[in-house]
């Protein structure tokens, strides 16, 4: 099984580039964001306690935790509060009425469109292209740049 450093250097590789780095911290947590945005809109019919309805959201964001607990024993603990912080500012957003669709539809075009002029940039194919796992490596790739600079191990 591939480590954490496995995943994460190998995803650096297409990521060199100054600007491409730039475009990724803006667009892949906002791809992030808007993936669990829609995943928000499908309610499953069971509550989880005041009011707050369980969604397919919370069911696969469970799933992608326990993967990146996998890979490290203190990046899930980031990845779990950045995932936490998108439920809570949909959840908020569902309160003042705002369309979540549109607005993750709208996230989500415009920062895949970022990903691929950084692409453009950089010179080489997204990583996701050589395997799918890599759509979870690039959150905790920029979680990983985080955890350096707070002194945190991976």
């Amino acid at each position: 099984m591939r480590t954490i450093n496995d995943w994460l250097s190998e995803y650096g590789e297409s990521h060199r580039n100054p600007t491409n780095k730039t475009i990724h911290w803006v667009c892949v947590p906002s791809i992030f964001f808007s993936v669990v945005g829609l995943l928000f809109l499908v309610k499953i019919p069971l509550s989880l306690g005041y009011a707050i309805q369980l969604n397919l959201a919370v069911v696969v964001l469970l799933f992608a935790v326990i993967y990146y607990m996998r890979l490290s024993k203190t990046l899930w603990i980031g990845m779990l509060l950045y995932a936490l912080l998108c439920l809570f500012v949909l959840i908020k957003l569902e309160q003042a009425g705002v369309s979540i669709l549109h607005v993750c539809i709208f996230v989500f075009v415009i920062a895949w469109i970022g990903q691929f002029i950084g692409h453009k940039i950089e010179g080489r194919k997204p990583s996701f292209f050589k395997d799918l796992q890599f759509l979870l490596i690039g959150p905790a790739w920029l979680m990983n740049f985080i955890y350096k600079r707070l002194g945190i191990k991976i």
